[in-house]
């Protein structure tokens, strides 16, 4: 079953789009290390860390080539008649006879010499001069008025998402320039962007366990192979589907919802 990330409906699996919203569905794959489901564009397995993309390009498989028998054209014997018709059809044996000039029995052909004078060049009348219009004079605009700034006038300011600890009433800015924000605790494979391990109840939460994508205004959210999930609203994110995020949506890292954060722009 694959929810969808835009209204959360369940769609069987293998679905391209939402039955309900009509929305793409994300596409998953499994971790060629453990097995485990991830998104097919997931950079690290969330299950075993396992690198997604170490395996290189993969080897093209040999193409069998079919054994087609190849027929060989039988070879045509000479004609005997031919060659007596034409002993020397290749020029193999030439004859010192063949050179000789042969004697027509018609009379030569006279070739006219005679000159003919070419047609006089009548020369084309000239054609007639194009008196042009005048120009119109040119049309002076009145410039416009320069426009009046309005006193009032404010700046537009740039949007910040933040992560609302409920437990411990506790704000979180979701850091500047990251395409993707690693969410869990301390390891060695991708050290978290967002450090849980510091609130209560951190012990449910996986060391890599859910991952914020920054696609041009829009923040999403999936799970990455978390041991407990990932819940949004109190609904389970399957791993390998994505939600999106809006303000006020409710993210429990884990079971019994005790790490819960509110997403917020401000």
């Amino acid at each position: 079953m694959i929810v969808c990330p835009n209204c959360n409906h369940p769609n069987p699996d293998g679905a391209v789009q939402c039955e309900a919203c009509y929305t793409p569905l994300p596409t998953i794959g499994h971790c060629p290390n453990c097995g485990a489901t991830v998104q097919a564009d997931a950079a690290f397995c969330g299950q075993c860390g396992y690198n997604l993309h170490s395996n290189g390009a993969a080897t093209p498989a040999s193409v069998a080539i079919p054994n087609i028998p190849v027929e060989v054209p039988r070879l045509v014997q000479p004609d005997p008649l031919l060659e007596v018709s034409q002993p020397d059809a290749l020029g193999t044996n030439p004859d010192p006879n063949t050179n000789q000039p042969v004697t027509s029995p018609l009379p030569p052909t006279i070739i006219s010499t005679a000159v003919t004078e070419p047609a006089p060049v009548v020369p084309e009348p000239a054609p007639a001069p194009v008196v042009s219009e005048p120009e119109p004079a040119p049309v002076v605009t009145a410039p416009a008025p320069a426009p009046v700034p309005y006193p009032s006038m404010t700046q537009l300011q740039q949007v910040t998402a933040r992560l609302f600890h409920v437990q411990s009433d506790r704000e979180i800015e979701l850091p500047q320039g990251l395409s993707v924000i690693h969410i869990g605790k301390p390891n060695d494979r991708i050290p978290p962007d967002i450090d849980v391990s510091g609130f209560s109840n951190s012990e449910i939460v996986s060391r890599i366990h859910a991952d914020i994508r920054v696609e041009g205004d829009f923040h999403y959210i999936e799970d990455v192979g978390s041991s407990n999930g990932t819940y949004i609203n109190n609904s389970p994110l399957l791993p390998g589907n994505r939600h999106r995020l809006r303000p006020g949506d409710r993210i429990s890292l884990g079971k019994g919802d005790l790490v819960t954060f509110l997403f917020q722009l401000a």
